[in-house]
């Protein structure tokens, strides 16, 4: 039996010796030390010895654990430092190379067409403000020159949340307290969310961004509004591009008229967008209604002006020739990030 501790010690700790990691060492100590290993087999084996020999033996069998015991801890010690450093070497990085390429974020194309129409007019001495989305009847219709059971409310497929409260249909309530709250001049544009009744398809959503613009003041003429257009129109789509206006009804204005551009796709020769005609129809405009005026407390004797609305979805669609309004909605970047 003391030879075969003394062989056990010499091959275990040999063992230990050429472990190349902590797992081995694991496997060494489970298969010496463990509940069925050698030394733990050699202590069940005492029972058999002779009563005077079992101190001696028990004393042996203790002193090869302890050394054994002893040497596995210390190889651990080192085998673990050796590991540390060899992942310390593998992960370490050289601050010299460049670091990973991200991708930068870009702007909606929404967005994009809105920032250049909001810079064009306040270019133009233009103030930009905004106003509740949730908004009183009185402010979207009956400022307006849209009394209740006027039959323009029923092209509005307005959202209503009780009888007097509205989700706006247009910006055009913002004008409203504006001219309601300040004295001209007046040069304002208000952009924003509005909300319609309408299905989603390539032309409409219930959910859309018009920006209107306003200005009062004295001797404003239909003249000037054009002028105002003309340059808006140069300015977002390139030289050019003209304005044709055409009579049509709006409760809030009159004159009223439906302003189409030069097709910026074809510049006026005729296409596929503009059905061959050479012009796109984009916004509504006109003189502002004198009983607008009057019901917002501005004298109309004194003051005119003009106003026109347009929508930003369709702006973006014109500008950068897309086919489909729903693709504005789709978050799908292979789109959304061509556009920068």
């Amino acid at each position: 039996m003391e030879n075969k501790l003394r062989e056990i010690r010499e091959r275990v700790l040999q063992n230990i010796e050429d472990a190349r990691a902590s797992g081995n060492l694991e496997q060494i100590r489970v298969g010496i030390l463990g509940k069925k290993g050698e030394l733990t087999g050699l202590l069940r084996g005492m029972g058999k010895l002779p009563p005077e020999e079992r101190p001696r033996m028990g004393q042996l069998v203790n002193d090869v654990r302890a050394a054994l015991e002893a040497r596995l801890e210390e190889r651990a010690a080192e085998l673990r430092e050796k590991e540390k450093q060899a992942r310390l070497e593998a992960e370490a990085i050289d601050v010299t190379l460049p670091g990973p390429e991200r991708s930068a974020g870009t702007l909606h194309p929404m967005n994009i067409a809105l920032r250049k129409m909001v810079e064009i007019f306040v270019g133009m001495g233009y103030e930009a403000v905004e106003g509740p989305e949730v908004e009183f009847d009185h402010y979207n219709f009956e400022l307006l020159n849209i009394p209740k059971n006027h039959p323009a409310r029923d092209a509005q497929d307005t959202f209503y949340i009780d009888d007097n409260i509205v989700l706006r249909t247009h910006t055009s309530p913002v004008q409203a307290r504006i001219m309601t709250t300040r004295k001209p001049p007046i040069r304002v544009i208000c952009p924003g969310r509005v909300y319609r009744a309408d299905e989603a398809d390539a032309t409409h959503s219930p959910v859309f961004h018009q920006m209107e613009g306003l200005v009062i003041d004295e001797n404003i003429t239909m003249g000037d509004l054009k002028g105002t257009l003309d340059e808006f129109a140069r300015q977002m789509f390139g030289e050019g591009i003209r304005t044709r206006f055409r009579p049509s009804f709006f409760p809030f204005t009159e004159p009223s008229a439906e302003v189409d551009l030069t097709c910026a796709n074809c510049r006026g020769e005729g296409c596929r967008m503009c059905k061959g005609t050479g012009w796109i129809e984009v916004l509504g405009a006109g003189m502002v209604n004198p009983r607008v005026l009057e019901m917002c407390g501005i004298d109309s004797t004194k003051y005119s002006g003009f106003a026109f609305g347009m929508g930003v979805e369709r702006m973006a669609l014109l500008k950068y020739n897309i086919p489909n309004l729903r693709y504005l909605y789709e978050n799908d970047l292979r789109f959304l990030t061509q556009y920068r």
